[in-house]
């Protein structure tokens, strides 16, 4: 089984928030007999949480 490694640091500078994501891969193929293509493909997806405040009325 191959697997990807993953890792990703947060970084502040002043009030900007910085994500830097490293992804590590491998892809293997086998053929006995002719050409054999291999192909790995990271998909990343990133969501900004919004803060929930409560109203009062």
């Amino acid at each position: 089984m191959d697997r990807n490694l993953v890792k990703t640091k947060k970084y502040k500078v002043g009030k900007n928030t910085f994500i830097v994501i490293k992804i590590f891969q491998r892809s293997v193929a086998k053929t006995e007999e002719g050409n054999a293509l291999a192909t790995n493909q990271a998909n990343v997806k990133i969501f900004k949480h919004k803060m929930k405040r409560d109203v009062k009325d």
